[in-house]
């Protein structure tokens, strides 16, 4: 074998076979204050599985190798399966075995939400579209319990901790996984828009049952075995819900065909559909007329994801970054010795821990209205700073994935790497279950319905103001904000949502992180700091870099 002409030095690969959950210590942090100290042996374990180069190889090859999707059999039988690469389903049994799916609904003890949204942030780290149907599958839940017939069939198979790839009725496997149906060609987030129209089974519906026709143009999983599908009952009536199975009790192939996959951006190891409903047949969740209301709580749960995804890419693009610059050298000396290169790995630690301090409060939030013990503040982190928390972070998420592959160089803009994947894959987040203007527009919508969720969210932020004049200005900025006439605020509604979520991460910060991380995030986020810049670009001269690197990874 010729051998290569030059010597190659000074190229590292992109980190693998460490601990996600030993070397990050504000998630630790985070946990023990939520009172799931009991998780964190189980969750060590898997951060150190999900860590191992075995692990990034896995999401390597499931993304290497996308879905591919076989209409008929080889007689011309329609069969509408899509193949995955093996290690989708390595992947896919490695989340469901450590019980994270039905995690937040089993149980009350305290913590279990939190537990839950450390365990994806973890694997979203190294993979993100087999945390699509794990996704689906958990917002499901609560509205499947609504249905005593529907919760008892399926609930074993939901908390199943068995990934069951095998294509058979729900009701003949150990696992199952559920998707969503609802947004059409016509209409995108305008659900209203759609016209897929359910017609009841005899005379007024025999026993909820509908059949239904028309189509979906980002149908999420197609391969799941089920469906929550969103249809007017009749010609332009009213819309309701309906649980769709993939195959009927008797085996055949339920009326959903797929017309296609999507040719993804992003997300290429998880599969999405356009599909046509061809007399599919389902059965009603809920009312008639309630079904936009139901299945937008099952997105409320999706958009809680959307921030932990966007959260892990952040801590994964940050943790490559500062790992790698503190190997690669360049004019003389390492990159991370070098001010400017610092300052920009400083700024995307402080922007990752941020995000995943809103997400743990959130987790909260969550955990105490689901439990019944929401306080009216719980209530308004959940209904409005979740849609704001999705707007900010997976913006962020897409501009600092491009941040750290650029530490990288030519090295991060090839397609083998674990930076690409990061890059390509951030978008999703944020455009999935509503883009930025869908997320402004609910955080106002929530506040208009709910004029005392703003108050509540307020005087829970407000401690934060005292001895700290930027925080205290930064809140009275938001306070003449949201005193503007509501005629004005739809088109100032970006300017909220970020002054929102800005100001209640500074006061998170400064409630729960090191002084050198809360004041440098303080320094450079809030007031004229904050506005128009772009990563890197703060004065670092009064921050404590050392302080902020050491704690976002140790080296």
């Amino acid at each position: 074998m010729a051998q290569p002409t030059h010597v190659v030095f000074n190229q590292y690969a992109e980190l693998a076979d460490y601990d996600l959950l030993a070397t990050d210590a504000a998630l630790q942090e985070a946990l023990q204050r939520a009172g799931a100290g009991h998780a964190l042996p189980a969750l060590g374990d898997y951060a150190r599985r999900l860590g191992s180069a075995g692990t990034y190889a896995l999401a390597e090859l499931a993304n290497h190798h996308k879905p591919v999707l076989h209409r008929f059999d080889s007689r011309g039988r329609r069969i509408d399966r899509v193949e995955f690469h093996p290690a989708w389903d390595a992947l896919m049994a490695l989340y469901r075995g450590e019980g994270l799916v039905s995690m937040p609904f089993d149980g009350d003890r305290p913590g279990r939400w939190s537990a839950w949204a450390a365990g994806f942030y973890l694997h979203g780290q190294v993979e993100q579209g087999t945390l699509c149907p794990a996704t689906m599958t958990q917002a499901s839940i609560p509205l499947l319990r609504k249905e005593p017939a529907l919760w008892a069939q399926l609930e074993g198979r939901l908390r199943s901790r068995t990934h069951d790839p095998r294509d058979l009725p729900a009701h003949d496997k150990a696992g199952i996984w559920l998707g969503m149906g609802m947004t059409e060609k016509q209409g995108g987030s305008d659900v209203r828009a759609n016209t897929t129209v359910a017609t009841p089974v005899g005379a007024g519906g025999r026993g909820g049952e509908y059949l239904l026709r028309g189509h979906k143009w980002f149908f999420s999983t197609p391969q799941s075995d089920a469906h929550l599908v969103v249809a007017r009952t009749g010609e332009g009536g009213p819309f309701a819900c309906f649980y769709v199975p993939r195959r009927l009790e008797g085996g055949t192939l339920n009326g959903v065909h797929v017309q296609r996959l999507k040719d993804k951006v992003g997300n290429r190891s998880n599969a999405s559909g356009e599909v046509e409903f061809d007399g599919a047949w389902g059965v009603l969740m809920g009312e008639e007329g309630r079904g936009i209301p139901t299945i937008i709580e099952m997105a409320t749960y999706t958009r809680l994801n959307c921030v932990a995804g966007s959260a892990a890419i952040l801590r994964q693009a940050t943790v490559q970054a500062i790992a790698y610059a503190r190997q690669r050298h360049a004019f003389g000396r390492a990159l991370a010795e070098q001010p400017l290169m610092r300052t920009v790995l400083a700024d995307l630690a402080l922007e990752s821990e941020a995000a995943l301090a809103l997400l743990m409060r959130l987790a909260e939030a969550f955990e105490h209205d689901d439990g019944g013990t929401a306080s009216p503040a719980d209530r308004a982190w959940k209904r409005v700073m979740t849609p704001a928390a999705k707007f900010w972070v997976c913006k962020r998420g897409v501009e600092l994935a491009g941040e750290a592959m650029e530490v990288f160089g030519g090295n991060g803009y090839v397609q083998e790497g674990v930076m690409a994947r990061l890059f390509l894959e951030s978008p999703v987040n944020s455009i999935w279950e509503g883009s930025g203007n869908v997320m402004c527009l609910d955080v106002l919508r929530a506040l208009s319905r709910d004029p005392e969720a703003a108050h509540a969210l307020l005087e829970e932020l407000a401690p934060a103001a005292q001895g700290e004049p930027r925080i205290a200005a930064a809140l009275r900025e938001l306070q003449a904000l949201l005193a503007e006439p509501a005629e004005a605020l739809e088109a100032l509604g970006r300017l909220l949502v970020q002054r929102l979520v800005l100001l209640a991460q500074a006061c998170l910060l400064r409630r729960h992180a090191p002084a050198a991380v809360a004041d440098a995030f303080i320094a450079t986020r809030l007031g004229d700091a904050g506005s128009g810049r772009v990563v890197g670009a703060i004065d670092a001269r009064a921050l404590g870099v050392d302080a902020v690197l050491s704690r976002a990874f140790p080296g």
